[in-house]
This record gives structure tokens, sequence and C-alpha cells, in this order.
């Protein structure tokens, strides 16, 4: 399922589109009013209409008409879209390596002890686990 996605770089979402798939994954399917009504900030209704049309060209968002309205609703899986984030950290800042990233992250980042233990119960599930769980 994965490979149908891989011609867009998660990277190459601005901000908007980036906010609109997170409002899809939550909601599944929405208009575009009911989109603008969760945006985590104000955004202009022609410009929300912009970024969904984006999306549709980059195959991230699928749009449905009902009636006079159009509905819009994520293509991809956000584990899908967090594995290729992921796997471009890595790259750029980590030469590849996962555990490298999560030490640079540790390093920076404000993770406290009780995160990391998480994060270890997390490991020890198994990618599985934590697919079915990123996906819902």
């Amino acid at each position: 399922m994965c490979d149908k996605f891989t011609h867009v770089s998660p990277m190459s979402l601005n901000q908007n589109e980036l906010e609109a798939l997170r409002i899809l994954w939550e909601q599944d399917e929405l208009k575009p009013s009911e989109i603008e009504e969760r945006f985590g900030w104000s955004i202009e209704n022609a410009t929300l209409r912009s970024v969904l049309v984006n999306l549709v060209e980059k195959k991230q968002v699928h749009r449905r008409r009902m009636g006079k309205a159009y509905y819009y609703s994520a293509r991809i899986p956000k584990a899908t879209m967090l594995q290729g984030m992921m796997e471009t950290l890595k790259r750029i800042f980590a030469a590849g390596s996962s555990q490298a990233l999560m030490a640079q992250l540790v390093e920076t980042g404000d993770i406290r002890s009780s995160d990391l233990k998480a994060i270890r119960e997390a490991a020890k599930k198994g990618p599985a686990n934590r697919s079915k769980r990123s996906e819902s």
C-alpha cells in the first residue's frame, strides 16, 4: 500500500497541507467548511480550497462529490506519512540511522525520562502493533 504514495515527499507538503491532512485523519471525510472550522489557525476559505486542490493533485487527498458539495478524505494513512517523514529525517540528520536520530531528538528536545520509558515500551511491542495504532 505504501508504494503508491512514494512519489510525493512528505517534506514537500506545506504547513497548511499537513494541517488539512491531520484533520482528515481524525475525521475521515469532511466538506471544506468543516475542515476550516477545525483548522488550528485562521485560514481564508479561498486559501483552504487551494490547499485541498493541491492535495488532490499530489494524490494525498481524495475528493468526492455528493449532491452540490465536495467531500474530502485522506488517501494516505497517517502511519505511511510518518514513516516517510522519519526516513527523510534519518537521511538528513542521522546518516540513515534511526538510533542516531533518536539520540539527537533526546539531546536537542525536551524529552523526559518518562517519555523514554514510553518509547521503550512501544519498541518492545514491535512494528506491527505500532502501525495499527498509528493508522487509527
